[in-house]
């Protein structure tokens, strides 16, 4: 058996797997039902409901948890790399997608009355509290279904 046959019929694997896949395809609908526009790229954005992040590092972890125990090394060490990805998620990241949106403002307020070259910036960067922990509850869902 090869090397990526081992890692995708590894059981802990599939369930992040899953999880990330779900919560991005989640990110279209959420994105289509709040503004009534098929956006597809947001299958690879980052930002957005379900945080796919929170998705798959607790999907991991749970299944850490489920197949070695809750009390064991290795699930400590998931689980709390875990809570560091998702502080980061609804943290730093979502600090920066607010900073975009202000940098965007002034910088279309300048356009208008000079010539500016720069880009815009991207927004969709972080989650809200609520993105991070529907996608930790979708990881962990998931989790409980594949291992």
């Amino acid at each position: 058996m090869n090397y990526l046959e081992l890692i995708f019929n590894n059981q802990i694997f599939l369930a992040g797997f899953i999880a990330w896949s779900i919560a991005q395809i989640l990110k279209i609908l959420t994105h289509y039902i709040q503004h009534r526009e098929l956006d597809l790229s947001r299958i690879v954005g980052s930002g957005g409901m379900p945080s796919s992040h929170s998705s798959l590092v607790m999907g991991i972890s749970t299944g850490i948890g489920i197949k070695y125990g809750w009390g064991s090394d290795i699930y400590i060490l998931a689980l709390i790399f875990s809570v560091i990805v998702m502080y980061d998620a609804s943290g730093v990241r979502r600090s920066v997608g607010k900073q975009a949106i202000i940098l965007n403002r002034i910088i279309k307020n300048l356009y208008q009355h000079k010539k500016i070259q720069e880009a815009r910036l991207k927004e969709f960067v972080g989650h809200t509290p609520k993105e991070v922990l529907a996608g930790a509850l979708l990881g962990i869902i998931t989790a409980h279904l594949i291992v």
